[in-house]
């Protein structure tokens, strides 16, 4: 990526600011970031509304986290600390230790989520 590319993406970000505007839509920058993906890091700052974006190693979109290097680890990760809580929450609150009562107990819980 070059400065060409960022002038590039920063007109394409100004273009989306006044669709927004033009359709009375507001754009939250305080959950906008920039997620580059690959090695080379540009300079050159982006902003929205003058607001200018952080640049981020990972980001968390529709559910998916995803990082720079688009490695898996940091979702699988948050996902086994989520699914583990659950898991411990059911196990201090019922005094059963039924093993099918608890898997029903647990699928439960995870459809609701």
């Amino acid at each position: 990526m070059n400065d060409v590319d960022v002038c590039v993406l920063q007109d394409a970000v100004d273009d989306l600011c006044r669709w927004a505007e033009v359709s009375q839509l507001s754009i939250s920058t305080d959950k906008c970031s920039v997620l580059n993906i690959g090695k080379c890091v540009p300079n050159v700052p982006i902003s929205i509304n003058s607001a200018i974006l952080p640049y981020v190693t990972s980001c968390r979109d529709l559910g998916i986290t995803v990082t720079s290097d688009l490695a898996p680890s940091v979702h699988v990760n948050n996902i086994v600390v989520k699914e583990h809580q659950r898991a411990n929450a059911i196990h201090r609150c019922l005094v059963s230790r039924n093993v099918e009562l608890l898997v029903r107990a647990y699928l439960v819980l995870s459809v609701l989520d």
